[in-house]
């Protein structure tokens, strides 16, 4: 009676078994999509009760991680947001100034700017002509005052994304904590804690899409995360990181002066530099932009502005003007303050007196802007002198051009393919940056889920299954055997 006994207990822990691997299957199969999820593998080992073997028990389910293939995932993750971000702003920067086959673009309306001017010296006795070459102009202006808004709306965007982050950082952050905790507690009370394993992993790869971070396994279970710059983010409690966002950015705003926020780090300031200590992912290219992309930019069309009313502000130019007077192009209607560049793109305007919707008169463009009435009606010399400051090539007095001298058009080509060059480089570094994610990502399927495998694992579950059942029938029907003696 004993063997029998002990049969029946071998078989129904082999069927216990069975159950369990066949949860462990469906689990696997069902979550092969799951972001996050690690393939789980079940840990049989012998029963012993009494010295004598009682079967087979489940030692416990296993979660088949390769931390240091996530880990390189993560990294490649925080890679592939950052280099993104900065291709698409450096995309959209390029599509603003636009590029030379672009009907809209700065370089066009310069090339028409000086066609008007050309056809108004043949005719400088026609108002069309003239009224031609004050839209021409007036379309180069607002041109600029439209590059220097879009730049500085980006640096807004970019500040809010900022403030985004950081709020899902803090947020996420407590939550991993509170897993850890958890965690903690449920394999004290001997339960399967796998599931909250995932949710913690999940969180993990989502904050170092933000921030690379380092995860550093601990006692029990729990980790400790530290970004790939060196701060501590999670190692016991959660890093506070502050920021604040602003409203409106105008483009003498930056950091240094105070007027925008940097991250402090439990209430210490860090830099928020891209390079720095929490830089590498979608916050340090935010950062990126706006602090160094968008203002660098800035600094580019705002010098070229000022090479644009410098031109036609020359006496040599219009020898009507007063000096220090402002030529076609002002600043605010006014005279270029040289110690004041910061956002001139956005302040360059036409000079009213050649504007008739400002009060003025398009004669002023044929005699001069500083003429109190008008002269022979058939003198192109002086629309034949604004279109030779066009071409004149003269070297810019700021910016990061260069010492060679150069036209307008030839300054505003130089400064196209310096963005153009910047958005090459982005977008190459962006390709490699994503391949190699992609490479890193297939390995980590590789060691996911197979479902094949899976139904493979299944079958033998199922085979498993029968055998332990086919014993229960054979140990019953000795029993019957037993009692009908």
């Amino acid at each position: 009676m004993m063997s029998i006994s002990q049969s029946l207990s071998n078989a129904l822990s082999g069927l216990n078994a069975a159950s369990r691997m066949a949860e462990v299957v469906a689990s696997n199969t069902s979550n092969a999509l799951t972001e996050g999820y690690a393939r789980r593998e079940i840990r049989l080992g012998a029963q012993v009760l009494g010295g004598d073997g009682a079967g087979v028990r489940v030692l416990s389910v296993d979660r088949m991680v390769n931390e240091s293939l996530r880990s390189d995932l993560r990294l490649a993750d925080a890679a592939v947001g950052n280099a993104s971000l900065r291709s698409d702003f450096l995309t959209q920067l390029e599509g603003w100034l636009g590029t030379p086959e672009d009907p809209n673009s700065l370089s066009q309306k310069l090339a028409d700017f000086e066609a008007t001017l050309i056809e108004a010296s043949s005719r400088p006795d026609s108002n069309e002509r003239l009224a031609a070459v004050l839209d021409s102009a007036d379309a180069i202006a607002t041109h600029l005052n439209t590059v220097s808004r879009s730049l500085q709306q980006s640096r807004i965007s970019a500040d809010q994304q900022i403030a985004d982050q950081v709020a899902f950082l803090n947020e996420s952050l407590a939550q991993i904590d509170e897993l850890n905790a958890t965690i903690l507690s449920e394999r004290a009370s001997g339960h399967d804690a796998n599931a909250l394993l995932d949710q913690r992993q999940a969180l993990v790869d989502q904050v170092s899409q933000i921030v690379p971070v380092r995860q550093v396994a601990r006692e029990n279970d729990q980790i400790a995360l530290f970004t790939t710059g060196g701060a501590v983010l999670l190692e016991g409690n959660p890093a506070q990181i502050g920021f604040t966002p602003t409203g409106i950015i105008t483009a003498d705003m930056t950091q240094d002066t105070g007027a925008l926020s940097g991250l402090t780090l439990n209430g210490m300031a860090i830099s928020s530099a891209d390079d720095r200590v929490m830089g590498g992912g979608t916050l340090g290219a935010l950062f990126a932009i706006r602090d160094e992309i968008a203002p660098e930019a800035q600094s580019q069309i705002d010098a070229y502005a000022r090479d644009l009313i410098t031109r036609f502000s020359d006496p040599a130019v219009d020898p009507t003007l007063p000096l220090g007077a402002p030529g076609l192009f002002t600043e605010n209607g006014g005279p270029l303050d040289p110690l004041n560049e910061i956002g001139l793109a956005s302040r360059i305007k036409i000079n009213g007196l050649a504007d008739p919707a400002q009060g003025g008169a398009l004669w002023r463009l044929r005699d001069g802007l500083g003429s109190t009435a008008p002269g022979p009606v058939g003198n192109s010399e002086q629309i034949s002198a604004l279109a030779d400051a066009l071409r004149q090539e003269t070297l810019p007095a700021s910016g990061d051009f260069g010492p060679s001298l150069r036209s307008s058009s030839g300054l505003a080509a130089d400064m196209l393919s310096r963005v153009s060059s910047a958005r090459q480089s982005a977008q190459s570094r962006e390709t490699f940056a994503s391949t190699r994610h992609e490479t890193l990502n297939t390995m980590a399927l590789s060691e996911g889920v197979d479902t094949d495998q899976e139904m493979q694992n299944l079958l033998r579950v199922e085979e498993l299954y029968a055998a332990n059942a086919r014993v229960i029938q054979t140990v019953d029907a000795l029993i019957q055997q037993l009692l009908e003696l």
